[in-house]
């Protein structure tokens, strides 16, 4: 079969534009063929190049005495820990093959980011997973027939993703350890699937993903190719419509087995020391590992199409070097060793070929039964792509309405029926139906169950323990971005604190809509300077990630979500905290304000509503906070400590009720300064910054509360932990009580009721 002919509106479907063709033609001195048309769509989709995003990505802090592989020169950042042990992780998504076909776009999502964690040379040992859906149901209000048909679509589409996850995860035995789901209007019809992995390694196992060495064969090793996932990059580089159904085909296929087994051929391959370079085969395939190696080895690389193992009959060049198929990897060996690559492979039953060798002229050739099908200088696929600097948008912010203003706005039930309301929202709900189908518990590392503030993990190996979290509040950056990605950065830090942890560094995940829309544009802009500003006060460099651009669909786009995932080290197995209350008569303090902010809030989320600036963050105030719960922590004097998050006080107070394995109640008395106004509403439920919730025991209150006084951090006493089986909350003159059984109903039971379960 012949290849067709170059049209402008074959260009136009490769996503490439008429100045990009140009671009491509004076680089090449002549005209490409439809193989190279393919490659360059998929090299320069946004998905591979970051041509819209990168200019922002240099924004970023990326260096530090504790990061040993920075962001960007790898496939994961690697970070010390301390005794020659260091960590490799990495956040990426898979959001637009979700949206397709949830289970398999979820579990490749999840194969694919442990492939870049052992290409580091490092062991994964945890997942995490920050997944964003439309509604699934109305909350306190009856949904309408056409309502109802698009909540059980987003349920499908949960469900689904969900069970990828878990399928894969618990195939390959990486335990889920922790993550976040959110529902919003903004993500039906294009959820965001972001997931994380971590690996631990020592510092003389870092792999590295260049091809050097001339002279040096090149082994493809892993599954064998078929036609799932063509070009894929390029579907990612695009906005989802309804015609997305007919690119089904750009939806890869798992094993997660033969992943495992990936997995363990390629770390007893790199620890016999006869690989020079390894690259996994991700998004575009073959073409970004054989390209991606050779720039980074300043070197070319050949190879000839017809050794690739294959499991379907009469694939073209195209179909070959555009494939997504899972489970592979290109290994860079060393000349003279190709016996101890065909002797692991073999033994660990695993399609393997010799598909060419390292070059010295700087180009990606390709070669189909000897003849050239590809010849393009490495270096103008993997580092440059066009980059361009899109407009943004004028930037508006909304007004920073005051907490009677924006209640005035909305009519809401009684703080009787508010907190059940708040605690039943599936963001807030207990994800318990979502961490029950993960295995978490495999390898026996995890140390806190699912659920907590952050997950923490033992890692034996290197005797160290590890704690790590995701966090956005996208309707924050709705309102405003930059305040939106401080908190994100804040919050992860906090909850890090509250487990006991010091915060190391960053991951993110940008997901944003068409870059091409100059409000997107904005979003993204503020979004980044708003990371990188908190990271730097935070002292957490960023070792990488992942952008995801055009997350719109026909409704629009999604409200920008840059998630972030952060790891931090705890010292001692004696640190590690938890949310939920201990005992009897411990005595419940709050760190930080009692706060009346109420912008962006959950709470008015209850009245759809998304009006007013999110909470303002005071990088002062929210250090000072966190280093206390450190220090108490480390002297042994704290029970539990939780954030002040989505739904605000009452609801950190009723998830420490509940939290642990035998519920406990509180009986709390809250005093409203005379300058404030006088609405529990406002007390109990605003979402003002840097606060933590923590219980002691009764004979180290006085103490406790001296330190903090001393550190001059603010700090209120709220109560005591009881067995009463009852949350009690008075406000000034105004009293409530909730039945801890009526309050697990609401939060522990929403989520698996709604999904019939």
């Amino acid at each position: 079969m012949s290849d067709p002919a170059i049209t402008p509106e074959l260009i136009a479907k490769h996503g490439l534009t008429a100045e990009e063709y140009e671009r491509i033609q004076t680089t090449l001195g002549r005209d490409p063929n439809f193989t190279e048309l393919g490659v360059f769509s998929v090299m320069w989709s946004e998905h591979c190049s970051y041509k819209n995003s990168r200019p922002e990505l240099k924004k970023f802090p990326t260096t530090g005495p504790k990061v040993l592989v920075k962001a960007g020169e790898e496939n994961a950042g690697v970070i010390d820990i301390g005794d020659g042990w260091a960590v490799a992780f990495k956040m990426e998504s898979h959001n637009h093959p979700s949206a397709i076909e949830p289970f398999q776009g979820a579990a490749t999502g999840v194969g694919g980011i442990i492939r870049d964690i052992f290409t580091m040379g490092a062991r994964p040992v945890f997942s995490l997973n920050s997944l964003r859906f439309g509604p699934i149901s109305r909350g306190l209000q009856s949904p309408t027939p056409e309502q109802e048909k698009e909540f059980a679509n987003n349920r499908r589409l949960f469900a689904g993703v969900v069970n990828g996850i878990a399928h894969y995860g618990n195939c390959i035995g990486i335990p889920t350890i922790g993550g976040e789901v959110a529902f919003d209007a903004s993500y039906s019809g294009n959820p965001l699937v972001n997931v994380f992995c971590l690996g631990i390694l020592r510092h003389d196992q870092i792999a590295r993903g260049g091809a050097v060495g001339v002279g040096n064969p090149v082994f493809y090793v892993g599954a064998e190719t078929g036609r799932d996932g063509l070009a894929g990059a390029a579907f990612a580089s695009r906005d989802l419509t309804e015609e997305s159904k007919e690119d089904r085909p750009a939806v890869q296929v798992g094993d997660p087995f033969r992943e495992k087994l990936l997995l363990e051929a390629c770390l007893e391959l790199l620890a016999s020391g006869c690989v020079a370079g390894i690259q996994d085969m991700g998004a575009a395939g073959l073409t970004c590992s054989t390209c991606e190696t050779a720039s980074r080895g300043g070197t070319g690389v050949e190879i000839d199409l017809a050794l690739v193992p294959k499991r379907e009959t009469g694939m073209t060049p195209y179909e070959t070097l555009l494939s997504e198929s899972q489970e592979r990897m290109l290994v860079i060996v060393k000349k003279g060793e190709e016996a101890t690559v065909k002797e692991i492979f073999e033994k660990w039953d695993l399609p393997h070929a010799q598909v060419g060798e390292v070059k010295d002229d700087g180009f990606m050739r390709v070669k189909d039964n000897g003849k050239t099908v590809v010849e393009i200088p490495a270096r103008i696929l993997a580092d440059e792509a066009p980059v361009y600097h899109r407009e943004a948008a004028e930037k508006s912010l909304p007004p920073r309405l005051s907490a009677e203003d924006l209640l005035a706005k909305v009519t809401l039930p009684d703080v009787a029926d508010v907190l059940p309301g708040l605690l039943s929202h599936p963001t807030i709900a207990s994800k318990r139906w979502v961490w029950r189908q993960y295995d978490h518990m495999v390898r026996l590392g995890a140390a806190v169950q699912p659920g907590s503030d952050a997950a923490v993990f033992l890692v034996r190996e290197a005797d160290k323990i590890l704690a790590a979290t995701s966090d956005c509040n996208a309707v924050y950056c709705k309102q405003d971005p930059r305040e939106g990605a401080r908190i994100a950065v804040a919050e992860a830090a906090r909850n890090l604190a509250c487990s006991g942890a010091v915060p190391l560094a960053i991951t993110d995940n940008l997901n944003f809509g068409n870059p091409h829309n100059p409000e997107n544009f904005l979003q993204l802009r503020e979004s980044v300077e708003g990371l990188a500003e908190a990271c730097r006060e935070f002292d957490t460099p960023v070792t990488g990630g992942n952008v995801s651009l055009y997350n719109q669909s026909p409704a629009g786009a999604v409200d920008p979500t840059p998630t972030v995932g952060m790891v931090g080290l705890i010292a001692e197995a004696k640190h590690i905290t938890t949310q939920a209350f201990k005992s009897d008569g411990d005595v419940i303090f709050l760190l930080g304000p009692l706060g009346d902010e109420l912008g962006a809030s959950h709470l008015l989320l209850l009245a759809d509503l998304k009006e007013g600036a999110p909470p303002h963050l005071d990088y002062a105030l929210e250090k000072a906070v966190q280093n206390a719960v450190r220090s108490l922590i480390r002297m042994g004097l704290v029970q539990s400590a939780h954030d002040c998050s989505e739904g605000g006080l009452a609801v950190a107070l009723a998830e420490s009720c509940l939290s642990g394995p035998a519920p406990l109640g509180a009986d709390i008395s809250i005093r409203t300064p005379q300058s404030e106004i006088k609405n529990p509403l406002v007390a109990l439920f605003n979402e003002s910054q840097s606060r933590i919730v923590i219980s002691v025991k009764k004979q180290n209150a006085a103490a406790v509360r001296s330190l903090l006084e001393w550190r001059k951090v603010p700090v209120s006493k709220l109560g005591v932990v009881t067995k009463n089986p009852e949350l009690k909350v008075a406000v000034d003159d105004a009293d409530w009580s909730w039945a801890l059984g009526d309050l697990e109903e609401s939060w522990g039971g929403t989520i698996g009721r709604l999904m019939g379960k």
